[in-house]
């Protein structure tokens, strides 16, 4: 199975991307993930890319699809994988696609979750974590048994600040403006499936495997 996963911040991804790597057992591929491993192990790509990084600056779709290129070269293509992260426009897609028609592949399915923006800014807002166990709350839906303490451990949660309103809104308008073009892409190419990923992470994983098949 090889599946490009695509959705705003707090829709759910990482959850639903956990639960997929296991169920299918394919490699998941996180270009965060990568970004962060080619500067730690001062690889050649990650020095470029930390160049960038340091600067604040987006790291080129070049750069970013030499990255991901070389990870392919070492994992099993033809078993399966599943993107997080990757493609965000339509040239990083094309990149893909065209490393894959030289191996005789394609991706069979390309799932784009949505939510209501009122919904995911309230997840993100609601948020809490824990410092010590990092257990996640949410005040809105899965609150701690006393307000701003861990259950497990009695440490006093924490708010990220990019779970601060503000900046999930921009977020938000970010991945907007990144990721109609890129929707619209996988969509005429006939690979897109949109999935409601507003019910409980259960229900949206249920919805998905029936969509894509046992494997």
């Amino acid at each position: 199975m090889r599946i490009v996963l695509i959705g705003p911040p707090n829709v759910g991804k990482g959850t639903q991307a956990e639960r997929l790597i296991k169920k299918y057992a394919i490699d998941h591929i996180s270009t965060g993930d990568l970004l962060r491993k080619n500067v730690a192990e001062d690889t050649l790509l990650g020095q470029r890319a930390k160049d960038y990084m340091d600067k604040g600056e987006l790291v080129p779709d070049d750069l970013i699809i030499d990255m991901v290129n070389d990870t392919l070269e070492h994992i099993d293509v033809e078993h399966g994988f599943l993107f997080d992260g990757y493609p965000r426009n339509p040239v990083q897609a094309e990149a893909l696609n065209d490393f894959l028609l030289e191996k005789g592949l394609m991706l069979d399915k390309v799932i784009y979750l949505y939510a209501d923006k009122d919904l995911l800014i309230r997840r993100a807002v609601g948020r809490r974590i824990c410092p010590v166990c990092h257990t996640v709350y949410n005040i809105f839906g899965f609150p701690p048994k006393v307000e701003g303490i861990c259950d497990r451990d009695g440490a006093t949660l924490i708010q990220r600040p990019d779970d601060r309103e503000e900046t999930v809104r921009k977020r938000l308008e970010v991945f907007k403006e990144q990721t109609v073009p890129l929707v619209e892409y996988y969509e005429m190419a006939g690979l897109l499936l949109r999935l409601d990923g507003s019910g409980n992470p259960d229900e949206v994983f249920d919805v998905i495997v029936s969509e894509l098949g046992e494997g």
